[in-house]
């Protein structure tokens, strides 16, 4: 009897293997996401200094790869669905090669806009297909945790770009880095690039895809790879039954039951924006040096801002299947709020030269890493039919760029005609609206299967 045990214990551990490698291999699309959208942290201020930027023109540098993303988004899903997940994310792959080197040698800010927007290209469209590859080939059982671990690199791509852009800026003084070290900071992007586009031809197609498209052998070949053969029956046997009953039309998106799915993915891809994560991470070395730090220092506690965004996201990995997606998001949004409300007031007493300011910012990205962070990811991931899980994301995503525009653009607007305080307890107040969404309207959708939580949308009564 034991070694039959020993051995499923074995088939077991194989088999959750290969799927944290090939998961891995999808979440470097969040890698690169965080590292290409976070480099423009220590690119900006050289930037507004070369350029002579006004603070719209700064905000226009800074979200210019925020255009492409909505560009991209607008065609992922489409196009996934048509050539496929994998196909999709070498293409993404190239586009950040391309957009790191085209970004990295302008002559001009036009130069530097139209690379900066292919960069986007790639990153709007990861933003959709690595979580939804990522979904649609993990277990029920370790979903949460592995499509987490997407918003892990995301978050790991965001401290690494900080950490060379520290590097980068100390090799010399100011004037060179206004005139020279900007360009390596966007030009390192290119390494990361390259890695993910080799890994990529590794990887399977997602199962799911293969049984839309009337592959259904190569799809249990990899279930069997990824659950087992006692498994991967059931599993195909799931998707065609669940398959045979949708059309894969933009019509459905609104249909009773898918409804509320939508309005759920969209509120929640609005509103891990528009509470504020990016003005920080984006801004984090321009608020720091407005209250009084230096440059250095100001790129050193960015550096912080960081390590603190990547340690707590292993704690969302950690609770993400355990306690539930809701649990955890309302409790991290009610620590958001308050943060949020100690950094508007730091600003409104000029409390800046101390330490307090930075707490409440580190505490703030904390709560942010934990909850809002991951958990949209993965919700926008599970909750949406197999046939149109690629458009639906689309408008999810499509959304959640919108969100990130808007606050990329505007930040340095809202910080200096609104002022610091204002600014940041508007986020507050986003904050609390999105609280009492997750309480009244976000299901738990912890250890289903996607046909589960698909079927009940279509048990919910429609709105």
């Amino acid at each position: 009897m034991e070694p039959q045990i020993r051995e499923v214990e074995n088939n077991q551990q194989i088999h959750k293997g290969y799927v944290l490698k090939i998961s891995l291999v999808a979440a470097l699309g969040g890698l690169l996401f965080g590292y290409d959208t976070a480099v423009i942290s220590g690119v900006i201020g050289s930037l507004q200094k070369k350029f002579e930027l006004s603070t719209l023109m700064m905000g226009w540098a800074a979200s210019s790869a925020i255009w492409g993303c909505i560009a991209g988004v607008l065609i992922a899903g489409v196009v996934s669905d048509k050539i496929g997940r994998k196909k999709t994310l070498i293409i993404t792959a190239v586009l950040f090669l391309i957009s790191s080197i085209v970004a990295a040698v302008p002559q001009n800010l036009t130069q530097f806009l139209v690379g900066r927007f292919i960069g986007g290209l790639g990153i709007g469209a990861a933003s959709i297909i690595s979580p939804l590859y990522i979904s649609e080939v993990a277990p029920a059982k370790i979903r949460g945790i592995l499509v987490t671990m997407y918003q892990l690199a995301i978050v790991i791509g965001i401290n690494l770009i900080y950490f060379v852009n520290l590097k980068i800026a100390n090799i010399g003084n100011e004037q060179w880095n206004i005139d020279t070290g900007w360009r390596y900071m966007i030009a390192s992007g290119a390494l990361p690039s390259i890695l993910f586009l080799v890994l990529l031809f590794i990887v399977p197609e997602s199962p799911r895809w293969l049984t839309n498209n009337k592959k259904p052998e190569e799809a249990l070949n990899i279930l069997q790879k990824i659950n087992g053969k006692k498994e991967a029956g059931k599993i195909l046997d799931e998707i065609q039954l669940t398959l045979r009953a949708e059309t894969g039309k933009f019509k459905e998106l609104f249909q009773p039951g898918i409804r509320i799915a939508m309005i759920v993915g969209v509120f929640l891809a609005l509103f891990s924006q528009i509470t504020g994560i990016n003005a920080i991470i984006y801004y984090a070395p321009e608020i720091f040096k407005s209250a009084g730090f230096g440059t250095d220092s100001a790129l050193l506690q960015t550096v912080l801002i960081g390590v603190v965004n990547t340690i707590f996201t292993f704690v969302a990995i950690g609770f993400i299947d355990k306690i539930g997606r809701k649990k955890l998001l309302l409790i991290g949004v009610a620590g958001m709020i308050i943060c949020l409300l100690g950094i508007g007031l730091c600003y409104y007493f000029n409390v800046m030269n101390g330490p307090l300011l930075l707490i409440f910012i580190l505490s703030y990205i904390a709560c942010f890493a934990s909850s809002l962070g991951p958990i949209p990811w993965v919700i926008i991931s599970e909750i949406f039919p197999t046939k149109i899980r690629g458009i639906a994301m689309s408008v999810a995503a499509l959304v959640l760029w919108i969100g990130v525009l808007l606050i990329t653009q505007l930040t340095p607007w809202l910080l200096e005609n609104l002022g610091g305080a204002y600014t940041f307890w508007l986020f507050m107040l986003n904050s609390i609206i999105l609280f009492f969404f997750t309480m009244l309207w976000i299901p738990e959708t912890k250890q289903r299967t996607l046909e589960e939580i698909e079927q009940s949308w279509h048990r919910k009564s429609d709105v």
